[in-house]
């Protein structure tokens, strides 16, 4: 195991050298350090004009804070693993790895240099007309392979055991389901929504349901979940969709990853709601983020539902009742790992920018009140709502 980055930048461009053929012996390679590098390095290796890649190296600790919250360097293994595993049945939507070294915790992959961070193209309001559909497939084709209805039982349980990611587990397990509903002083919430937290806190009708929820992210391996699915692990062009940072990836419950990600874009659309501009501009902007999770969910169910009628190999699971049931079950899910993503953004640790860029402290607590109200109800009606209409109806009350 390694403890120290790249002593260098020559130890970044030696290390790409060695491994990649992308490069001419003569090229004159710069490296650049990018991202926000709270937990791992990230190094752009460019020729000027030229080709370049992205290094990855992890520390077995949590950078920003030191040793003092230790990490396994195994889970830059399984970013890589997961990625390679991704790219069998979606490739199109993943960076491609060009090689990962144990010794160094270090990856090499595929430069996204001309794609834009999704959570900055949300709040510049840029309408992505193909990403809701990129999204839907790349969750139904991975989530799906990766599951008993297309693996025998052999291959599944040696594919559990290859993601086994306890750290990562208990970070989410920490950040989604205990410290949001109780005063941990892991928290960042806005004074003027003190008061609403603290009733949050107060609510055991909801910590019964949350309770639920986290049962089912400890204990249903149904899948390989990408498990950090937010809108800032996405890169765009108007072309092009990228699904990075797989490093969370375990085997869990596949409302989980399809929550995350609706989770996100609810929480821009809660953001719109003092945001500056026009104001039918964003109301506007509300109503096309409204039918991108509709696309979304009508892709990826559409082509889950698709795979298992056609690929499920488990007689048993070929059931098109059990099928039914099965999407239904991924459905109730969704709603109630979105409500916790709308939540933990909220008050917990990891703020977004799409509420935190509004500076006025009140005019933001109106945002996230809203949004607090809208995780509540999704996850205490995630049983009860049936439909799509039915989820956006709700959303759309809370404007009224």
């Amino acid at each position: 195991m390694t403890k120290h980055k790249f002593s260098d930048d020559a130890a970044v461009i030696a290390f790409v050298r060695r491994h990649t053929r992308l490069f001419n012996d003569d090229a004159n390679l710069v490296v650049t350090e990018i991202g926000d590098g709270n937990i791992n390095f990230v190094y752009r290796v460019a020729e000027p004009g030229g080709a370049s890649v992205i290094v990855k190296q992890a520390l077995p600790y949590v950078r920003i804070i030191g040793e003092g919250w230790p990490l396994s360097l195994d889970r830059i293994r399984i970013e890589a693993e997961s990625l390679v595993l991704e790219a069998e049945h979606a490739g199109e939507w993943v960076p491609e790895v060009y090689h990962y070294e144990h010794d160094l915790a270090a990856i090499i992959m595929q430069d996204l240099g001309e794609h834009q961070n999704l959570r900055h193209a949300l709040n510049e309001r840029r309408k992505l007309l193909l990403l809701a559909q990129h999204l839907g497939l790349f969750m139904a084709r991975t989530l799906f392979h990766t599951s008993d209805m297309h693996l025998d039982a052999h291959q599944k349980k040696a594919l559990v055991k290859r993601f086994i990611n306890p750290d990562l587990c208990k970070i989410t397990e920490d950040l989604f389901f205990l410290d949001p509903y109780c005063d941990h002083e892991r928290n960042a919430i806005n004074p003027p929504l003190r008061k609403a937290a603290e009733a949050l806190w107060q609510d055991d009708r909801l910590k019964v349901e949350v309770a639920d929820l986290k049962y089912a992210f400890l204990n249903r391996a149904e899948a390989l979940l990408h498990a950090d699915l937010h809108s800032g692990s996405i890169f765009v062009t108007e072309q092009s969709t990228k699904v990075i940072d797989p490093e969370f990836a375990y085997f869990g419950p596949i409302g989980f990853d399809v929550g995350s990600v609706i989770g996100n874009l609810l929480l821009n659309w809660c953001g719109q709601h003092e945001q500056a501009g026009d104001a039918q501009e964003r109301q506007d902007w509300r109503d096309w983020l409204l039918v991108q999770i509709d696309k979304l969910w009508h892709e990826f169910s559409r082509e889950f539902s698709h795979l298992m009628a056609e690929q499920t190999i488990d007689e048993s699971l070929q059931n098109p009742r059990w099928q039914a049931r099965r999407m239904l079950q991924i459905w109730s899910d969704t709603l109630g790992f979105a409500g916790t993503e709308l939540v933990r953004r909220t008050i917990g640790l990891a703020h977004v920018a799409d509420l935190e860029t509004i500076e006025d402290a009140a005019r933001r607590a109106q945002c996230e009140a809203m949004a607090l109200q809208l995780g509540r109800e999704l996850i205490l009606q995630r049983n009860d709502i049936h439909s799509m209409t039915e989820l956006l109806d709700l959303v759309r009350q809370l404007n009224d």
